[in-house]
């Protein structure tokens, strides 16, 4: 089970975005894309069969993992997250700060 994964909102706690907040929209080899953050300026062919036009376009870039953190509702800041076994065999993730189950 991962600490972190699709749709879960976060924090970046180093790099050029310090401080800024996003879903993560997708995850791969310890990295992740997340909305809003690590935008890069793509320059783009247009393509008429495809109906895509040229110029320049801004994409979300991955960032690595271990520059975010879990956003706690609670605390209204980035967590620190563990994975426990509940007493009827469920894994689940929780806020270790103050023990609160993740709702996924």
């Amino acid at each position: 089970m991962n600490k972190l994964k699709k749709g879960d909102t976060v924090i970046v706690i180093s790099g050029k975005d310090k401080g800024k907040q996003g879903t993560i929209l997708s995850m791969d080899n310890g990295k992740a894309v997340v909305e809003g953050i690590n935008i890069a300026k793509k320059h783009q062919k247009p393509n008429p069969n495809l109906g895509v036009a040229g110029g320049i376009v801004d994409i979300d870039m991955p960032i690595n993992l271990s520059n975010l953190m879990l956003f706690n509702p609670l605390t209204n800041k980035g967590d620190r997250v563990g994975i426990k076994i509940l007493e009827d065999g469920r894994k689940v993730r929780y806020f270790k700060s103050n023990s609160e189950v993740v709702e996924s």
